[in-house]
């Protein structure tokens, strides 16, 4: 048999070139077009749904958001797996696909599912869906760098990251969540002193979050010129946290909270 194709390509040599050169052209075009990824991602099509519920426990959360979306999820087409996990004051339900399921596909049905078993959750929480990356995704870890001067308060450089890089990357393709992380100003609140003048620590909360937001006015007309009056309640610094209070029984009440800093001495 062997024979028979060397002396067949022997008396057919144009033949033989030909075919040589069809080979050579297909096997350039399979290098140009063919996908190439160094890291292939082999994992199931999978939905988060992330639930935040402040200041529950774990088993709390458990019986009242991840049992009832978790088993609401059991009926979305073509998922093969469904998971839950309730941390504290937090539940994650992953909602994994059979292979070859779109992913875009998989979160319109999840989406679906999820707006039906959002009334029987609790009152005031909001489900929502996680980034739409694979659970393969890789993470690129960045460092913002400010100059010597300004090595107490990052602020000013993450603010500049936030404005400038953040939606470049947003926009880049085949990038599809971005998360900054960074310290920041937090108020330390001590428990027996809160518990002495009598303020509850929700109060404390909410005397910071009414303190935190801008006042609107009105226009006041001026030698025919008019004024734009509006009040700016912005907290930033210590100064400014240190000027809020909550009342309590007793002098010194509003030393039971103050501003400290974080790690990168911003405060």
């Amino acid at each position: 048999m062997l024979g028979r194709i060397i002396e067949a390509s022997a008396r057919n040599l144009f033949l033989v070139l030909l075919l040589a050169a069809f080979v050579i052209a297909a096997g350039i075009y399979a290098v140009l077009h063919t996908p190439l990824d160094a890291l292939p991602d082999l994992s199931d099509t999978q939905v988060i749904i992330y639930t935040e519920y402040p200041g529950q426990a774990p088993q709390v959360v458990e019986d009242q958001i991840t049992y009832p979306l978790s088993t609401a999820m059991l009926g979305v087409p073509r998922s093969k797996v469904v998971r839950g996990f309730s941390f504290f004051g937090a539940s994650f339900v992953y909602v994994i696909f059979e292979d070859g399921t779109d992913l875009y596909w998989a979160r319109s049905r999840v989406l679906e599912y999820l707006n039906f078993a959002a009334g029987r959750l609790p009152t005031g929480v909001t489900p929502s869906l996680g980034p739409d990356a694979t659970a393969s995704a890789g993470s690129i870890n960045m460092s913002c760098s400010a100059p010597s001067v300004l090595w107490r308060n990052c602020a000013p450089c993450r603010t500049g990251s936030s404005a400038t890089s953040s939606p470049r990357r947003k926009a880049s393709p085949k990038s599809p969540a971005w998360a900054a992380s960074s310290s920041s100003t937090k108020v330390v609140v001590d428990p027996r002193k809160l518990q002495a003048y009598g303020i509850p620590l929700m109060r404390v909360s909410e005397v910071i979050r009414t303190s935190n937001r801008e006042c609107r006015g009105r226009v006041v007309e001026l030698a025919e010129t008019e004024y734009m009056v509006r009040g700016q309640r912005l907290l930033a610094g210590r100064r400014r946290f240190g000027a809020t209070g909550a009342q309590g029984r007793g002098r010194g009440a509003g030393a039971a909270a103050r501003c400290g800093a974080g790690r990168d001495g911003t405060g």
